[in-house]
């Protein structure tokens, strides 16, 4: 396409996704990352089969495969009653439907198979402790500027820095991210310190009012990841604060001792405070595009954040691929991603607050619904987001 290469700010999923996808089409790209080193951040991750589309698309579904855990069933306990609501079964029937399993990875696998392509092709700079702050444009490329003036020339630029995007910041100007206010806590513990009735190979949610306990198996079950949630009106964003485990339990004393007891085997917690930001309608500006949590950063709630990224990618080296120009490019990419990613942003929060964290009547509705579900029925409300990558 051109002799200089694209720029891509950030080196997570998402900017990792689009620089094997670019590499894959022949597009030479120079990937500066903030940190001193590519990593990752956080604990298990859930793949659902969009993102193994993505990953087959990207030609490293057997590397992404390697290091997962293909659970039986999503299911979703009462924290209140101890009961099971339902379960999604993820068997055969679910793989013939959506073409892909389900499975659930810790997230420096997931990110080691991206890094690993990236790594040994010669498309692909990699650069560490690279801030980029700001970034200008003409006819002839983009200009991407660092905290310490220096400057990165390219063909064209693509912001997947995150949640605070400092691309974003610039393009879009609409300030800092929503506080949701709920406090999320991270652990990760060996199998056997895991409750022996809950060693389940399942992704499990206890849902409870203004709280939720979710576990699941990694490392071929050798470990299991635990996250806790709770409504705690935050002010602040906070990523990977060490906490205590008395801390982490505050709230959760009236909840069914079965899950109670999954904080008490908790180590080593770690305290995020999750944001997201509004949906928005434009992502592009000339020779730059937003990709990943730069553009639509979205609760936790729908297991869908770094499969949005890896869908970001894919489809991006598609539309280089089709089109000649870098801004009509950009354009076909987002008018393919818009409505759907801001889908995706916007059910996050309502499944936050009407399946997860609903009292009284409403989970008493919850409830009734869910368990008058047959897997069928599951299946197609989830055809949408599961049996295509949505391009």
């Amino acid at each position: 396409m051109a002799k200089q290469p694209i720029i891509i700010t950030g080196g997570g999923i998402g900017g990792l996704a689009a620089s094997v996808g670019l590499a894959r089409i022949g597009v030479a790209t120079v990937v500066l990352e903030q940190s001193s080193q590519f990593g990752e951040i956080g604990a298990g991750i859930q793949i659902a089969p969009n993102a193994f589309h993505c990953f087959d698309a990207l030609g490293i579904g057997d590397q992404a495969r390697a290091g997962a855990v293909f659970i039986d069933s999503l299911r979703l306990m009462d924290a209140l009653s101890g009961d099971e609501i339902t379960a999604i079964p993820l068997d055969a029937q679910f793989r013939a439907r959506f073409k892909n399993p389900y499975a659930v990875v810790h997230r420096v696998d997931l990110h080691g198979a991206l890094l690993a392509f990236c790594v040994h092709s010669d498309l692909v700079d990699l650069r560490t402790s690279q801030r980029v702050t700001r970034y200008d444009q003409d006819s002839d490329g983009v200009r991407a500027i660092t905290d310490d003036g220096h400057v990165i020339k390219g063909h064209a630029l693509i912001g997947a820095d995150g949640l605070h995007s400092a691309v974003r910041a610039q393009l879009v100007g609409d300030g800092d991210p929503v506080i949701s206010g709920h406090t999320t806590y991270r652990s990760v513990i060996p199998a056997d310190k895991m409750p022996a009735d809950l060693r389940w190979n399942a992704a499990t949610l206890w849902a409870g009012p203004k709280c939720h306990i979710v576990h699941y198996p990694l490392k071929g079950g050798r470990l299991f990841n635990l996250v806790v949630t709770y409504h705690r009106d935050v002010k602040e964003a906070i990523v990977a604060k060490p906490v205590s485990k008395a801390e982490v339990a505050q709230g959760f004393e009236h909840i069914a001792p079965r899950a109670r007891k999954i904080i008490e085997h908790g180590e080593n917690w770690k305290l995020w405070v999750l944001c997201d930001r509004e949906p928005i309608a434009n992502w592009i500006d000339g020779r730059v595009a937003l990709l990943g949590d730069a553009a639509h950063p979205m609760l936790q709630y729908f297991a869908q954040g770094a499969a949005m990224a890896l869908e970001d990618g894919v489809c991006l080296a598609r539309n280089i691929e089709a089109h000649d120009d870098i801004p009509a490019a950009f354009a076909a990419f987002q008018a393919a991603r818009v409505t759907r990613t801001a889908r995706v942003q916007m059910n996050s929060r309502l499944i936050g607050e009407y399946i997860y964290h609903p009292a009284g009547p409403e989970a008493a509705v919850r409830n009734a619904i869910m368990q008058d579900m047959s897997p069928q029925d599951w299946y197609d409300r989830l055809e949408w987001l599961y049996g295509s990558m949505g391009f």
